[in-house]
């Protein structure tokens, strides 16, 4: 498996750091950090990544990622980023998001009649992109895989290692990493959260949005 993960400024690390530790741990798999040019982007926070190549010169891949984050409203309307994932798509196996990185595909028209997921502040924004919003911490539709918000990106990884290279690599990949869960709160999704906390972070985002 050949896997690009797209950088871009004020993307989420997580969104795409995540999945790069489960991806690289595959024997026989290659990862490849891809932008709109080769170089560093910084991160949500000022986070420095180096993009390895830049998108005109990756052509193929078994499978592409796009990550979310703040910066994903500027990708989604970034005709050159949005051309290559049109491009590339036409050959993958795999094309796959995290949080609001489905927005990106979505504005590439690679959700239109499917299932799909994002960061849960923005699920509704999906059925714009003529997609089924869909909540958990990934779905699967067709070869289009989309995880919820930043460390769903993790579970997503080990659900296409486990699809591509067995349960037994999965799982040992996830042992590798010793990625064992056990947060200290149990208020992970707004299902879970006191409401109290759910409006808090509606409000940080409504605010972030407005700045």
């Amino acid at each position: 498996m050949k896997i690009s993960i797209l950088l871009f400024e004020k993307m989420a690390a997580q969104d795409a750091v995540g999945p790069y530790e489960v991806f690289r741990c595959v024997p026989g798999w290659e990862v490849e950090l891809v932008g709109k040019r080769a170089g560093e982007v910084r991160a949500e926070g000022g986070l420095g990544l180096v993009a390895d190549r830049a998108l005109e010169g990756v052509t193929e891949a078994d499978a592409v990622l796009v990550p979310g984050g703040r910066g994903s409203e500027a990708m989604a309307a970034d005709a050159e980023v949005l051309d290559w994932l049109r491009r590339i798509d036409g050959q993958t196996r795999w094309t796959i998001s995290v949080c609001t990185g489905s927005e990106i595909l979505g504005a590439a028209g690679l959700l239109e009649g499917r299932r799909a997921t994002s960061n849960w502040l923005f699920l509704d924004r999906l059925p714009d992109y003529g997609a089924e919003p869909v909540g958990g911490r990934w779905v699967e539709d067709g070869k289009t895989l989309t995880a919820a918000g930043v460390t769903a990106g993790i579970d997503m990884a080990l659900h296409l290692v486990g699809r591509e290279a067995g349960p037994e690599v999965a799982q040992a990949v996830q042992l590798g990493i010793e990625y064992d869960p056990d947060p200290p709160f149990d208020s992970g999704s707004p299902e879970k959260a006191p409401a109290a906390v759910v409006e808090l972070v509606r409000s940080a985002s409504r605010a972030a949005s407005a700045g």
